[in-house]
């Protein structure tokens, strides 16, 4: 099946302790069906110092699942599905159920 949440995308958090929250995706996971989004889920880690990177406790981003992130429509920034629509000439692309909107990318 087609990717619906793809790297660079703006989403929005649906649940959980960020909900309503909105950021990009820096990396998606999909045998884990998972998302890297960028200042959401941020956790604290304990880094040991190395020759490049400083040690102490650092905050970086947690996976979040796919299933608790909707694509941003590009109209108004609400929560959106996704759906696909098959240009003229061949092509796929992505659209917002919302609004009707092609999603770039």
């Amino acid at each position: 099946m087609a990717a619906k949440i793809r790297k660079g995308d703006k989403v929005v958090v649906l649940t959980g302790r960020d909900k309503g929250r909105t950021g990009e995706v820096i990396e998606v996971r999909p045998t884990e069906n998972r998302a890297l989004v960028r200042g959401v889920n941020m956790v604290k880690r304990h880094q040991r110092q190395s020759a490049n990177q400083e040690g102490g406790i650092i905050s970086k981003e947690a996976p979040v699942h796919l299933s608790n992130l909707a694509v941003a429509d590009p109209k108004d920034g609400k929560p959106t599905r996704i759906g696909f629509k098959v240009l003229a000439d061949g092509k796929k692309v992505r659209v917002a159920k919302r609004s009707g909107a092609e999603i770039n990318g």
